[in-house]
């Protein structure tokens, strides 16, 4: 039987930066002078590329100056808040589940939005970075999740077709880009987004925890 590949989000899908993520926003709009949002709009922006996200909380045009600058204060603190303490904030069991997963013969990769520098850190900070074939960030493409191009992008380098992959991920962006893609998709309820708001996305799963994100992957017929 051919591999299955395996697409995972990071941030609340693989480690659990949500929190860390507002920190950080919180400390860059402060750097700036400007008054942070609540905490719960910040969340909302999770998943989106980190300008789309300044944009939106500041209102104004995802080119502006000032977002330029929010994004750069924000990759600063973000080296001092969130990558020191990578290896603490990985959900239970995704890095032996990674492992097993590989010793399977699945094919890993991450398609986030992240910057890919950022995302390359993160992953290796946490001790993950050597599992993943390949990782594509939303600077790597002209179309950002959930435009399919990330999950477009990972298939056609790793010669794999939709029907043989699953994208795993937590909000859904990553299981709008799935769908677009091709792929089945396992909506996991630990992260930013709550249930009906996945569900609304129509993922082929839905699970709690990372232990059943691995028994989809090893039990599915990924449409052989």
């Amino acid at each position: 039987m051919s591999s299955t590949l395996a697409v995972f989000d990071l941030d609340g899908t693989l480690v659990d930066t949500p929190r860390g993520i507002v920190e950080t926003f919180t400390a860059a709009f402060a750097t700036m002078g400007l008054e942070a949002p609540r905490p719960e709009e910040i969340r909302a922006t999770i998943g989106l590329p980190l300008e789309r996200a300044f944009g939106s909380l500041m209102g104004v045009a995802d080119d502006d100056p000032r977002v330029a600058e929010g994004v750069r204060q924000y990759l600063s603190a973000f080296r001092e808040i969130v990558l020191p303490k990578a290896a603490d904030l990985l959900f239970p069991g995704v890095a032996q589940g990674l492992a097993a997963l590989e010793d399977d013969g699945v094919i890993l990769a991450v398609a986030t939005s992240k910057f890919s520098a950022s995302a390359d850190a993160l992953l290796t900070s946490a001790g993950l970075k050597h599992h993943f074939r390949m990782v594509v960030g939303a600077d790597q493409v002209a179309h950002p999740k959930p435009h399919p191009e990330s999950g477009q992008v990972i298939l056609r380098e790793l010669g794999m077709d939709g029907e043989r992959a699953v994208m795993v991920g937590d909000t859904t962006h990553d299981l709008l880009m799935a769908r677009a893609c091709g792929m089945r998709s396992i909506g996991v309820t630990y992260g930013v987004h709550g249930v009906e708001e996945l569900r609304s996305a129509e993922p082929t799963w839905l699970v709690d925890t990372f232990d059943d994100v691995l028994d989809r992957i090893a039990t599915a017929s990924v449409r052989d």
